[in-house]
């Protein structure tokens, strides 16, 4: 099945240029698909007639003729638009229209009924595939519009249209707010949730002096930031061109089909001539006008890749369409992601280390857990998974210090919970921070340290194998492609058996790696 998909109207051809159908174009398609339905049932009706009284002749062709006229207007006016103007959606109209005229000259109702309903519900079922890979990238797009808090020159703060920003300008980025476009960070420490950008769910630690992404939302903390790059020069900006780019990719078929569009419509037009010579059967000249038609779907749903699309949407694979699931046994390169692919894509306790106190690790998750659950950050939503919500201890003037973590009141004292600068606000020697890839937090209780907790994003239990069996299978050449920090993608790797690695790839570096193993013989 191509990706695009076989129109009943010409009209809606223009839409992957132009964002989203319009409101028209939809309750066109509505219109055809409730014709196709009414259509439908008086086909089944005149057949089942035509069963049960096979005497009344006279009454299933009427109700056969019916139906057939109800569906020939959308598909007899939408091939009459592609003789103005001839593309490759125009063929598949074309051809229908032929057979459907053929197969009322030849007194076959059915047919001519049954071919226009199964091209309309066609159409339905890739448009729903076409808009929601267009909402998707409208969704997308909305993250470039958003309110900045703009800093005056006399350094007032004004809210202003994030469009209206120019490099240059500084503006205020607070605990909540959505970075309004790629700058560098002038003054303060934050984490970032950078995961509509690099798809890395895992939040991204960032500090003065640091480049930030347009689009990220700043989980905590108050930033300025210098803006550097604004509008299609962005990151956001690149990534959004990026997905309209590939909504518009055809497969290698239907450029070949388009380039010999016209061609193509007058051979097949020979072949059903010639094939009505040669046998003088009207059936078979109207097969060969159907089975012409580029759209698979306007011929019948292949049941093989359906099933397919279906058992894998089952384990949780969301395969595009058949003409996908038709390349795979084509394959030789594999190019994976790493978070929420080979790893679980969410934070998980991995250690706890430099602990110098008399508690058991037990009550000091309980009390890490206790002090999380108090906070939104990411990291301290993980610490409070650890124990149930009814086990958690009673907190008393709770107070989160933006940035930096949590400090509140317990019956043993004091506690706190956060990152080693909260520690130095709060005049407490600590041990040294250890080397870890991924986010620590500390914990503290009664003017006491108690130990650092070590936090990362874990692989998940069958990745190691999965990729053996790829492996296996032939495809041999494994190239884990991450938005994420080279050390931790290299350990991910190592784990899981992959020995190339891209790291600290954005969308765009992303797509031009998949380039390059195709140009150099590889079909990822």
């Amino acid at each position: 099945m191509s990706t695009h998909h076989c129109h009943g109207h010409h009209h809606a051809h223009s839409h992957l240029t132009s964002g989203l159908l319009s409101q028209a174009e939809r309750r066109a398609a509505a219109r055809q698909l409730v014709l196709a339905m009414l259509a439908l049932g008086l086909l089944v009706l005149g057949l089942v007639w035509r069963w049960l009284a096979p005497t009344q002749e006279g009454v299933s062709q009427l109700l056969l003729g019916v139906a057939s006229l109800l569906v020939a207007i959308p598909v007899l006016r939408s091939a009459w638009y592609s003789l103005l103007q001839p593309s490759l959606h125009g063929i598949t109209d074309q051809l229908i229209g032929l057979a459907m005229l053929g197969a009322w000259a030849t007194g076959d109702l059915a047919t001519a009924a049954l071919l226009p309903i199964i091209m309309i519900f066609g159409h339905v079922l890739e448009e729903r595939s076409v808009l929601g890979s267009q909402e998707a990238i409208a969704a997308l797009g909305q993250l470039t519009r958003s309110r900045a808090r703009l800093i005056n020159a006399d350094g007032q703060v004004h809210e202003v249209d994030n469009a209206s920003l120019n490099p240059g300008d500084q503006v205020e980025v607070r605990a909540g707010d959505r970075v309004p476009a790629d700058g560098r960070i002038l003054e303060g420490q934050a984490s970032l949730d950078t995961a509509p950008i690099t798809g890395e769910s895992i939040p991204q630690e960032v500090t003065t002096g640091m480049d930030i992404h347009g689009g990220s939302i700043n989980l905590d903390g108050l930033l300025r930031v210098e803006i550097t790059r604004v509008g299609d020069d962005s990151t956001l900006g690149k990534v959004i061109a990026l997905m309209q780019r590939a909504e518009q990719a055809k497969p290698p078929i239907t450029r070949l089909l388009e380039r010999h569009a016209g061609r193509y419509l007058v051979l097949v037009l020979l072949i059903a001539a010639a094939t009505w010579f040669v046998t003088k059967d009207a059936q078979a000249m109207l097969a060969v006008l159907v089975a012409a038609c580029p759209c698979a779907l306007v011929l019948s749903a292949p049941a093989t890749a359906v099933a397919g699309i279906a058992v894998a949407a089952r384990h949780g694979i969301l395969i595009r369409g058949s003409a996908f699931l038709e390349e795979l046994a084509d394959l030789s390169s594999l190019v994976i992601d790493k978070t929420g692919t080979l790893t679980y894509g969410n934070l998980r306790l991995r250690s706890v280390v430099g602990l110098s106190s008399t508690l058991s690790q037990a009550d000091i998750i309980n009390l890490a857990a206790s002090l999380g659950a108090a906070s939104s950050h990411p990291v301290s939503r993980a610490l409070a998974a650890l124990v149930p919500h009814d086990h958690h201890l009673p907190l008393l003037d709770v107070h989160e210090r933006q940035g930096f973590g949590v400090v509140a009141h317990t019956a043993e004292g004091k506690a706190a919970l956060g990152r080693p600068e909260l520690f130095d606000e709060l005049g407490m020697t600590v041990p040294p921070v250890p080397e870890h890839d991924g986010p620590i937090a500390g914990l503290a209780q009664n003017g006491q340290f108690l130990g650092w907790l070590l936090l990362a994003d874990n692989v998940r239990a069958e990745s190691a194998e999965a990729m053996q069996q790829l492996r296996e299978l032939g495809l041999e050449r494994q190239l884990l492609l991450s938005g994420d920090r080279t050390r931790v993608a290299e350990s991910i790797a190592a784990q899981v058996g992959i020995t190339r690695v891209v790291s600290e790839a954005l969308p765009e570096e992303k797509l031009r790696q998949v380039n390059h193993e195709l140009q150099v013989g590889f079909r990822p």
